[in-house]
């Protein structure tokens, strides 16, 4: 790809909000997300970026955000930069073509859109995950399983206190539905009947 090519495929995809500010660094400003794309200093990289959250909001996800760079990104990968989370984009400009910018540009955008919830489900169904071996450890069923969340909640050994009667009821209900889709799946710890 030609430097010449980016400007032509970014007013192809928007129709406003380009900003080419310097040589090899672009930023395209949308209501949804702010792109940057940028050149190597020789010219020879694209590197194209959506920042997703903070660094801070991102840090109890570095386990799934690292599993999901591995098998969930395709050619974009999350990064850490200047304390932020970001969705990076990095290719030789010399084997780029136009398909290949806007197939980029549409997985930034989608790691954007996503941003944490696919880390956050996948952290929730790995701690769901060891209540159901831990009960199935000590023999619970399902239904005893439930009701101790239920006096867990009623106590305050978990969830907020001071949240509100919906709140907690949606909260309760999202944990049961968890439980009950993973139930199934999870086995009990060896030696366990």
């Amino acid at each position: 790809m030609l430097i010449a090519e980016i400007d032509p495929v970014l007013a192809s995809l928007y129709s406003s909000g380009i900003q080419s500010i310097e040589s090899g660094l672009w930023q395209v400003e949308t209501p949804t997300h702010r792109l940057l794309v940028l050149l190597s200093e020789d010219q020879s990289w694209l590197r194209m970026m959506i920042p997703i959250t903070s660094a801070a909001e991102a840090e109890p996800f570095w386990k799934e955000l690292l599993e999901r760079n591995f098998d969930d990104t395709g050619e974009v990968r999350y990064g850490i930069h200047q304390d932020a989370l970001w969705a990076v984009f990095q290719h030789s400009l010399s084997s780029l073509t136009s398909e290949d910018l806007v197939a980029a540009i549409a997985q930034l955008t989608n790691l954007q859109e996503r941003g944490l919830n696919d880390c956050f489900d996948k952290f929730a169904d790995d701690q769901v995950a060891l209540i159901i071996q831990a009960a199935k450890q000590q023999k619970m069923t399902l239904e005893m399983t439930l009701q101790n969340l239920d006096r867990f909640y009623q106590e305050g050994v978990m969830g907020d206190l001071d949240a509100s009667a919906e709140t907690r009821a949606a909260t309760l209900e999202a944990w049961r539905n968890r439980l009950h889709r993973l139930w199934s799946t999870i086995e009990a710890p060896p030696g366990v009947l």
